[in-house]
């Protein structure tokens, strides 16, 4: 999903049956990614129970950005990659370079306003989260999210400013007389990648980190207060009660939260940390981060654009009966059951769009 700097330095080329892998995999990869963030878009416009969650307005423009990214961005990567050779010149790798900081930016920056929203939708009182999260709130986040990586991407990049005090050595990257190949270099100076490393991903972490760690906490003193209700509320008649069901449901709650919050986070530090890391150091060693090494966080990073789909909608029962009763062309099995029909009281917790039950 992201986006910045020094892309393949210096390729050193693949051998046939490592290219055959790599496209193979990669082909996966892309694959996954347009499906899956396709599958997400299709079932919040059909699904009006979905376009009435507001979070889902990040969720399918998160989509939006992936579906870009995977389709923008990802297939030229590939096919340099592949060739060890960039044929379509040097504007349009000034464009697709452009491209790719502003589409996975923005990628980033949808996950921290997912983050956002979902700590004002659990840590504060209703009213307070209605008065938060107003339609006009939320469309300028969501406009907050496409029009900063601008300022990080295309005007800088078509400007030159990455490449200030630097132009000599990306000259001499871009061309490889042993193999006659030309390269689709994005090499960075000290100030730009500090500044984009920053905007693009530590603030967002930082952000990320601090939601949903207040999540969690919230979620575990709601488990302890709803404990703590049903012992005040047991029968004092002497039969028999069983109040290892409520703990048990209880822990399992604590945990689904748990795991679903490790993941998200997990997956996200996992697939950029690399990335943003080597960005800031390599300008400060003279450049000399191997160029698989490059291409090898890179696209881990991308690989978060066809995860997301699955951490932030496949995990959450509402979409998933949404992507059955498209799959399986409308089945009725699958349609939302009859809230008359509800009869268990209960209370509920949620954690990133996800409802969890805890029934009395």
């Amino acid at each position: 999903m992201e986006e910045l700097d020094v892309n393949v330095s210096s390729s050193e080329g693949f051998g046939i049956a490592e290219k055959i892998v790599l496209l193979t995999f990669i082909s996966a990869v892309i694959l996954m990614a347009i499906l899956g963030n396709l599958l997400v878009m299709v079932a919040v416009c059909r699904d009006r129970q979905l376009r009435k969650i507001k979070t889902n307005y990040f969720i399918v423009s998160l989509a939006f950005a992936d579906l870009l990214v995977s389709v923008l961005v990802m297939p030229f990567g590939a096919i340099e990659l592949v060739q060890d050779n960039w044929i379509y010149g040097e504007m349009f790798c000034l464009v697709r370079t452009s491209l790719d900081v502003l589409l996975t930016t923005a990628s980033i920056l949808h996950l921290c306003c997912i983050s956002l929203d979902r700590y004002y939708a659990i840590c504060c009182q209703p009213l307070v989260y209605r008065n938060k999260m107003t339609p006009l709130r939320i469309a300028v986040m969501l406009g907050g999210c496409w029009v900063i990586p601008t300022f990080i991407s295309f005007l800088p990049i078509m400007q030159g400013w990455n490449s200030i005090g630097i132009i000599d050595l990306i000259q001499q990257r871009q061309f490889n007389k042993a193999s006659n190949s030309t390269y689709c270099i994005f090499m960075v100076n000290k100030p730009y990648a500090i500044t984009c490393s920053v905007v693009a991903f530590y603030i967002p972490f930082f952000l990320m980190v601090l939601a949903y760690y207040r999540i969690y906490v919230t979620a575990r003193e709601h488990a302890r207060q709803i404990r703590v209700l049903q012992r005040a509320g047991a029968p004092t008649d002497g039969r028999q009660h069983h109040p290892d069901q409520h703990s048990t449901h209880r822990m399992k709650t604590e945990t689904k939260a748990a795991k679903t919050l490790c993941i998200i986070m997990g997956c996200f530090c996992l697939c950029w940390a690399p990335f943003f890391i080597t960005n800031i150091v390599d300008p400060f060693i003279n450049y000399t981060v191997p160029g698989k090494l490059w291409t090898a966080f890179l696209w881990l990073g991308y690989i978060n654009s066809g995860l997301n789909p699955f951490l932030y909608a496949f995990l959450n029962k509402s979409f998933r009966r949404a992507f059955l009763i498209i799959l399986c062309c409308g089945d009725e099995r699958y349609r939302r059951p009859s809230i008359l029909g509800q009869t268990v009281p209960c209370s509920t917790t949620t954690i990133n769009g996800s409802t969890h039950v805890l029934r009395h």
